[in-house]
Formats: C-alpha cells, sequence, structure tokens
C-alpha cells in the first residue's frame, strides 16, 4: 500500500470525492514523510473544531490528521499512551488518542475499533524499536541533484511554494 492509496481510501470513506482535495492531502503527507516512514492504515473522522469528515492517516511513526487545505496534524506514536473508542448518539464512534503531547479527540470514526487497535500496535511497535541511525549527510553532487529534483517539481506545480520551502529546508538542514 503506498500512501496515494492509503489517502484515496480513506477520502472514499469520508465520503469526499474531490479529487483536489485528495491530491492536495497526498502532497501534504508525501513532503513531511520522516525518512523510514511507511503508511499503515487510514479512515475517516472528524476532530471536534471542523464540520466536515477529515482523513487519519496512520503510520509507523506517527498518526496524522488531515483537513482540507490545512497542514497535518501530527501525534508521535512514541508518545501515544492510550487509545479508546466511545460511542454517543451524536457523535457516532469517538476515538480519544491519549499522548504525552495531551489528548486528542476525534469523532463519528469510521471503523473506530478496528483503527483503535492498528493505532495501539503500531504505537506499542514504535516504542519497543531503537530508533535508526540519522542518515548519512548526501555529498555535494548528491544533495545537488536532490535540490535540481525539488526545482522541477515546483516548476512543474507539484510543489506549492510553501511545500517547496519546506522540503528545501528538511534537505539543507
Amino acid at each position: 500500500m503506498d500512501w496515494t492509496d492509503l489517502i484515496d481510501t480513506a477520502f472514499k470513506v469520508a465520503g469526499n470525492s474531490n479529487q483536489a482535495n485528495r491530491a492536495e492531502a497526498v502532497r501534504a503527507v508525501e513532503a513531511s514523510v520522516i525518512g523510514g516512514e511507511e503508511p499503515v492504515a487510514s479512515t475517516a473522522g472528524r476532530h471536534p473544531d471542523h464540520f466536515r469528515k477529515g482523513v487519519l492517516v496512520l503510520t509507523t511513526h506517527r498518526l496524522l490528521f488531515l483537513k482540507d487545505g490545512k497542514p497535518p496534524v501530527p501525534v508521535p506514536l512514541t508518545a501515544v499512551t492510550d487509545a479508546t473508542v466511545a460511542r454517543t448518539k451524536l457523535n457516532g464512534e469517538v476515538l480519544t488518542v491519549v499522548a504525552l503531547t495531551g489528548s486528542h479527540r476525534f469523532e463519528d470514526v469510521a471503523k473506530a475499533e478496528v483503527f483503535a487497535e492498528q493505532l495501539r500496535e503500531a504505537s506499542r511497535l514504535a516504542r519497543s524499536t531503537p530508533p535508526q541511525a540519522p542518515e548519512p549527510t548526501p555529498s555535494g553532487e548528491q544533495l545537488l541533484n536532490q535540490l535540481e529534483r525539488l526545482a522541477a517539481l515546483h516548476t512543474s506545480g507539484a510543489l506549492t511554494d510553501e511545500e517547496f520551502t519546506r522540503a528545501k529546508h528538511r534537505l539543507l538542514g
């Protein structure tokens, strides 16, 4: 499963068929991917501050909440201490994620029990896996090639100005 499949599935569950929103969500996630991070699962849910549903994306490193045109809200899995599901008449299945970074509540979550179990398992794995050594610093030629690739993506319109700037800063460190 790749990032596009994961996000497309969640958008379908959310009932959002807007291709531009899907593409924006994929670009936002891909621009913020940590080295070695892989997609695990996704579902749809609503943050209490939002009216429409967004997408909850579970990766090997983080839980991300994506909402149309907003930057992803990340929760590191190593900080997650608990994930519970409650059912209410008004808000449907409510997923509460307790983490060292704070408590996060998502309402009307599709298949919340399954997603909560996936979240608990992924957070156990993240805490038990030793941190990876930092990637070696790229050589000057590799860095130049990566910058040229970013510039080409930006010129073609695949990256917005903000995404291009963030990616460039990540490369240059």
